[in-house]
């Protein structure tokens, strides 16, 4: 791993920290909040403890593979072996399968249960965009092979 990864990764574990910390002061502090401030904070906690994560893990592995070259080269090679790659492609089918059962049934249940109708559309358009994904790449990878 490069150096500047580790810098960039350790910026963004700060970034995430801190968007995170601003969330829970946010809803510790905030005196009746009303409109965007009801979902704001929780927002600034769920995106900072992704980023934060997400960087920690990168810091920590490169600086364990900084240490251990072979580990480092051997992790490189099973990263990029074609059954590996399979297999994390078809675990990928799975759940886009999966995906696809678990939304139609939330959208069901959602509709049944008399939510608000922009909670059963933005389900409906992000259901409708992962589907009309799926066949744009279908088409796609039809014409490329």
């Amino acid at each position: 791993m490069k150096n500047n990864n580790i810098g960039r990764n350790v910026f963004f574990t700060l970034i995430g920290f801190i968007i995170c910390a601003v969330g829970f002061v946010l809803i510790k502090y905030m005196p009746d909040p009303k409109g965007i401030m009801l979902t704001l904070p929780y927002l600034c906690v769920g995106i900072g403890t992704g980023v934060f994560g997400q960087n920690l893990g990168a810091v920590i592995s490169s600086l364990a593979l900084k240490n251990d070259p072979k580990a480092a080269k051997r992790i490189e090679i099973e990263t990029h072996d074609e059954r590996n790659t399979a297999i994390r492609n078809k675990a990928k089918a799975k759940a886009y399968d999966l995906m696809v059962m678990v939304f139609g049934a939330l959208m069901l249940t959602f509709g049944l249960m008399g939510v608000d109708m922009s909670v059963i559309l933005t389900f409906v358009g992000s259901y409708l965009f992962i589907v009309f994904s799926s066949v744009f790449y279908m088409a796609k990878y039809q014409k490329e092979m």
